[in-house]
């Protein structure tokens, strides 16, 4: 090709950000999503720092068009950013960054949405909103309690993200837990639907459950381990006998008819080699969670 001729590729790859958006643009945006490869309280299996990536590129194959909305999921307005960088030096100041990034795009009226990494990143977000308003609740979907004080010797890991939060926020509600440790199981449980109790339960209950337990304004964090093993093996620290996409896409459906999302993280994806179909799921999560929310 002779210099200076610049060749326009009939068949380009979609661009590299969430859902392969060629036109995004941050002051029209009403979410921006911030990748987010952080992974270093990891107490199983290490990887999921690898997740936002996979995510992305996962999210880049969808379908545009949402056969359920009638629309487009990209004409809500979502930016996606470029990686934010964890501070090593500690978790309590990756956490401290993660705060400080979501004020801002709270400052310009944007919906963050957050891509894991571990599950710690959800407390930065939550901090960010419990110092400016405590009129919200945390609906944390989750196979896992997250509710030891501490671990290794710190308050900010991916085991403690929930006792975090319900010192910031006085409203959270916890599903699909099925591994708890005994000191939160009598400290949390009036605000944990255990899954022990869901298997009994449609998932229109349990969304009804979920609309009666928590307030108008919703943040949500999501574990993907909530899931069963047998959709999404790809994370840190798989339980069996989870819940399945198909329930909690129709749960986070009903839900949001109700409610007003403000924000939310996906955690916890740990890619697997060559098994592509956990990294798709979590994509797709987000994209039903976002037609769900803003799509009425």
């Amino acid at each position: 090709m002779p210099l200076g001729i610049t060749m326009n590729l009939l068949n380009s790859m979609p661009e590299y950000n969430l859902f392969g958006i060629d036109d995004q643009d941050y002051k029209k945006a009403k979410v921006v999503v911030i990748p987010i490869p952080y992974d270093s309280t990891s107490t199983y299996k290490v990887g999921s720092r690898e997740g936002p990536r996979a995510i992305i590129e996962a999210s880049r194959s969808l379908e545009p068009y949402n056969e359920e909305i009638d629309g487009y999921v990209r004409d809500i307005g979502i930016y996606t950013t470029e990686e934010l960088q964890p501070d090593f030096d500690s978790p309590k100041k990756t956490v401290e960054r993660i705060s400080r990034e979501v004020s801002i795009l709270m400052d310009d009226n944007k919906i963050p949405i957050l891509l894991g990494g571990e599950h710690t990143i959800a407390v930065g977000a939550v901090k960010a909103f419990s110092e400016r308003d405590d009129d919200f609740s945390v609906l944390h979907f989750d196979a896992h309690a997250d509710s030891r004080d501490e671990l290794f010797g710190t308050k900010y890991c991916h085991a403690c993200v929930m006792a975090r939060i319900r010192e910031m926020c006085g409203s959270c509600y916890s599903v699909g837990v099925r591994s708890i440790d005994e000191d939160s199981a009598k400290k949390y449980s009036k605000s944990i639907l255990y899954m022990k109790d869901m298997e009994n339960m449609s998932p229109k209950e349990i969304a009804d459950a979920i609309i009666k337990n928590t307030k108008k304004k919703i943040y949500m964090t999501v574990d993907f381990d909530v899931i069963d093993p047998s959709e999404m093996p790809s994370t840190g620290t798989p339980e069996p006998g989870g819940m399945k996409f198909r329930d909690i896409k129709e749960i986070i459906r009903i839900v949001m008819k109700k409610k007003e999302l403000i924000g939310a993280d996906f955690n916890e994806l740990c890619p697997i080699q060559q098994a592509h179909a956990p990294n798709v799921l979590a994509a797709k999560l987000i994209y039903f969670t976002l037609a769900s929310a803003f799509f009425r």
